[in-house]
């Protein structure tokens, strides 16, 4: 199901844990999994599992919990910005109104071109940075005014 790469990857996240502790590893596995895939797949997700000899419904509440999981296909860039109070405070909310105009979707869809999906996330710990987005889980950009956004959104074109 995953490539030879992605096993070493998760096999060395795994001995970071005592032996009857794989479960541990799960967060790193599923990250590993979705750089492979793109997306965690049910399938993908019942392979984590069998591969970490934990119950899949455990693999599945880890995967849904946190934003920077995804269940179902996205973009090519999952912009996820953080509309916690801090944010909010500091101009989120009309930041992802912005977005959402300027991309013509809303939260948890993707533009008809696939290059963007919208995400609402929870605290990125970056308050201080606010407003912040995340851009394919792995970049953050902060401080997103309109005009940031826009910069932002041009260079991901």
């Amino acid at each position: 199901m995953l490539n030879a790469q992605s096993l070493k990857i998760i096999d060395q996240a795994v001995a970071k844990y005592p032996p009857d502790q794989k479960q541990s590893a799960v967060m790193a596995a599923l990250a590993v999994a979705q750089d492979e895939k793109g997306w965690l797949s049910p399938e993908v997700m019942d392979f984590v599992a069998e591969y970490l000899e934990m119950p899949a419904v455990a693999v599945y509440e880890v995967a849904t919990f946190y934003s920077m999981y995804n269940t179902a296909p996205v973009g090519k860039y999952k912009l996820c910005i953080c509309t916690n109070l801090p944010c909010a405070l500091s101009g989120a909310v009309d930041a992802a109104e912005h977005l959402k105009k300027k991309l013509g979707v809303d939260f948890n869809e993707t533009t008809a071109d696939g290059r963007f999906t919208l995400k609402e996330g929870e605290c990125f710990g970056a308050c201080g940075d606010a407003p912040v987005v995340l851009v394919n889980n792995k970049r953050m950009e902060s401080f997103m005014t309109p005009e940031s956004l826009d910069k932002l959104l041009a260079e991901l074109k």
